[in-house]
């Protein structure tokens, strides 16, 4: 059974506090794992979890600050003492390749496992995979940073009222899927387009185009809203978003769930992030994430 689902490893920002550990989200889409930002402690997040090496394929980088990347040491180490029998790629900004490679031999260890790196130098494509294609978006951080947007091809939700009226039925139902046609019949005439599911990771950032870009159409928006209205002007100082800026990019972008998280260790009513969000005028699905969480995508319509 193919399974999509967000878990959530870690929500501060800065330095964890006794509640949330520093930054780490691992999206299982079907049989893979793609692990974003481990900070400092993944590995234990991991565990705790339930989320073993063997779950990953890819690690998204948005930027090297701590929280988001100390924890890659850990991750990496373990993934070689396990000795994951697959591939691994690793996507970062080309601009801190320095800062990955003193993460990645920050002590002895013996390597065992093969650890692609694919840097990010431009907004566009990163991979593409039967199950998805893989895109990155430059955001507004005082580092270079990025977001990751995952997109499911579109496919074709078959028609039953249109199937019997055309006389399609049993293993004709898979030919007609296969070939296109079937005795003059088009596919179109008995199916209509079932639209990939959308999945954006955003981080560190100030409102930009490519934070729109991210969102548009998603399905499940994980977004950081580091601090609450009020504080605004600290928000656009240090390169972050707010609760109500989140939430207005989430609904004018037509998000159907939003994630919350990233939270600065300042508050400590994580229901002022849900309040604020709501006043923004988003009506959709929303979670304030908080460490060990699992959210599933959303059903297709």
């Amino acid at each position: 059974m193919s399974v999509r689902e967000l878990v959530v490893l870690g929500t501060a920002s800065q330095v964890p506090t006794r509640h949330r550990n520093h930054n780490g989200y691992l999206l299982r889409w079907d049989g893979e794992g793609i692990l974003f930002d481990p900070g400092e402690g993944t590995q234990r997040q991991m565990l705790r979890a339930g989320v073993a090496a063997h779950d990953l394929n890819r690690i998204c980088v948005t930027h090297f600050h701590g929280d988001h990347s100390l924890g890659l040491a850990g991750v990496i180490q373990r993934i070689n003492l396990d000795q994951v029998p697959h591939e691994i790629t690793a996507h970062y900004p080309r601009s801190g390749k320095r800062f990955f490679d003193r993460l990645r031999y920050a002590t002895a260890y013996r390597e065992t496992v093969r650890l692609t790196e694919a840097p990010v130098a431009a907004d566009g494509v990163l991979a593409v995979t039967p199950g998805y294609t893989l895109q990155a978006r430059k955001l507004s951080h005082p580092v270079e940073s990025y977001g990751y947007l995952l997109v499911e091809p579109d496919g074709r939700r078959m028609l039953p009222d249109r199937l019997a009226a055309h006389g399609i039925t049993g293993p004709d139902v898979g030919r007609i899927q296969r070939e296109g046609a079937l005795n003059g019949v088009p596919l179109e005439a008995v199916s209509e387009i079932r639209r990939g599911q959308r999945f954006a990771f955003v981080m560190d950032t100030r409102l930009c185009d490519g934070v729109y870009a991210l969102a548009e159409g998603c399905d499940l928006l994980v977004i950081e809203s580091t601090f609450l209205d009020e504080d605004e002007p600290l928000a656009v100082e240090h390169g972050h978003l707010t609760a109500g800026q989140a939430a207005r990019v989430a609904r004018e972008a037509g998000v159907r769930h939003l994630v919350l998280t990233h939270f600065s260790q300042r508050y400590t009513d994580p229901d002022e992030f849900e309040r604020q969000a709501r006043a923004a005028g988003y009506e959709g699905e929303l979670t304030v994430a908080h460490d060990l969480l699992r959210v599933p995508l959303p059903k297709r319509r």
